[in-house]
């Protein structure tokens, strides 16, 4: 098998969480800055969340490098409640130990994961040469931690917008991740 690569995109700074909310203009500025930091990579295709803050971050580098963004909603932000939730944190921090919990009106951690792994894998055997892939810090946690349980919440925290990992074939058919920005 070939040497599967994939490119996992966290969204710059956004003005807010809903699906419509666009980049702050901090988030325009990294969005720009991805351009430079993506133009050397061999990316042949650009997937997107369907969410405003995930394709405003990725369209400049599109555009730079004359790829369409294609955009799947199984890279869409885990929704981890039907309405706001004081504990949130909480519920996150306890979802990555106990991947079926789900708050009320959610969606549980496997939920999100099955989706998000469906999209992501499609891309690793697609014989692409280097896709890419936006998404949210919820879903990227969740599956840079099915790959390592060690990142989990605290990956989480640590995660910063935007940013990008690349996931590659360690030989021996897993799957392993490294953090090229921060």
């Amino acid at each position: 098998m070939p040497n599967r690569r994939l490119l996992l995109v966290r969204h710059c700074q956004s003005s807010g969480q809903r699906p419509d909310n666009p980049l702050t203009p901090a988030g325009f500025r990294q969005a720009e800055s991805l351009v430079d930091f993506l133009s050397d990579k061999q990316v042949d295709i650009v997937v997107s969340s369907a969410f405003r803050r995930a394709r405003q971050t990725i369209e400049p580098f599109a555009a730079s490098a004359g790829l369409t963004v294609r955009v799947d909603p199984r890279l869409n932000e885990r929704r981890l409640s039907d309405a706001p939730i004081a504990n949130w944190q909480e519920v996150l921090r306890a979802s990555f130990a106990d991947l079926d919990l789900r708050a009320p009106g959610g969606e549980s951690g496997r939920e999100a994961l099955e989706r998000g792994w469906d999209c992501l894998n499609e891309l690793l055997n697609g014989g692409h040469v280097l896709p890419l892939a936006v998404t949210h810090g919820n879903l990227m946690s969740l599956a840079l931690s099915s790959l390592d349980s060690a990142f989990g919440y605290s990956g989480w925290e640590s995660l910063s917008n935007p940013d990008v990992y690349l996931l590659q074939d360690s030989g021996d058919d897993r799957l392993t991740f490294e953090r090229l920005w921060a």
